[in-house]
């Protein structure tokens, strides 16, 4: 890895923040891929082209990927993309986070500063943990999950594939979350919650139908 040029999936919003935090890292961040040039190049990197596009021809073994998606559905998708043409993805953690080493951590994730990842907890692959969540004893975080700033799972909390926890959010311990599932910001759920549900308030209430 050590002798990788990285590429910056995304230059705008969320990735603007992996980025920092990759340099911070001590990470060779050279380049970058979006479906258009970015004027604000505030990295200044090197655009490569978009990686969707069936004529991107920038595939190598010595580049590494970091993803640098907010959006749940689409991060996925890119990290499929990704792996189907053998590239690297790296995780990305902040100085500042604590990460249990009785924690796992699937590929591709990002853990922002001041998380907190506690012993037991696992974490699929192309997650986002995202700064000053905590994720307590033996949660298990489910692929292309996006836990947002300042968000708290108690422990034993379970969450599936894709699904955003809004910031500031808290849910009870034990408490099971499906997959595809969208809590509002600001949110405190005391019960579990289907597949493709949108809830939001205090206590939770779906919106969705």
């Amino acid at each position: 890895m050590l002798n990788k040029k990285a590429v910056l999936v995304g230059y705008s919003g969320h990735a603007l923040v992996v980025g920092d935090t990759a340099i911070l890292s001590g990470i060779d961040l050279s380049y970058y891929t979006d479906k258009r040039e970015n004027t604000n190049n505030v990295f200044n990197l090197e655009y490569l082209g978009f990686e969707g596009d069936v004529y991107y021809r920038h595939w190598s073994k010595n580049y590494s990927y970091i993803l640098g998606i907010g959006d749940n559905s689409i991060r996925e998708k890119t990290a499929q993309i990704l792996l189907k043409n053998q590239q690297e993805i790296l995780n990305i953690h902040h100085k500042s986070a604590s990460i249990s080493k009785l924690a796992k951590l699937g590929k591709g994730c990002f853990v922002g500063s001041h998380v907190s990842l506690n012993a037991l907890a696992s974490i699929g692959d192309f997650c986002v943990l995202n700064t000053g969540c905590i994720i307590e004893h033996e949660c298990n975080i489910q692929q292309s999950s996006h836990i947002a700033p300042g968000a708290v799972l108690a422990g034993n909390v379970s969450v599936g594939c894709r699904t955003f926890v809004g910031a500031n959010s808290v849910i009870k311990q034990g408490v099971k979350i499906g997959d595809d599932v969208i809590i509002g910001a600001g949110s405190v759920v005391i019960n579990d919650i289907p597949d493709h549900t949108t809830v939001v308030g205090n206590p939770t209430k779906e919106i969705n139908k």
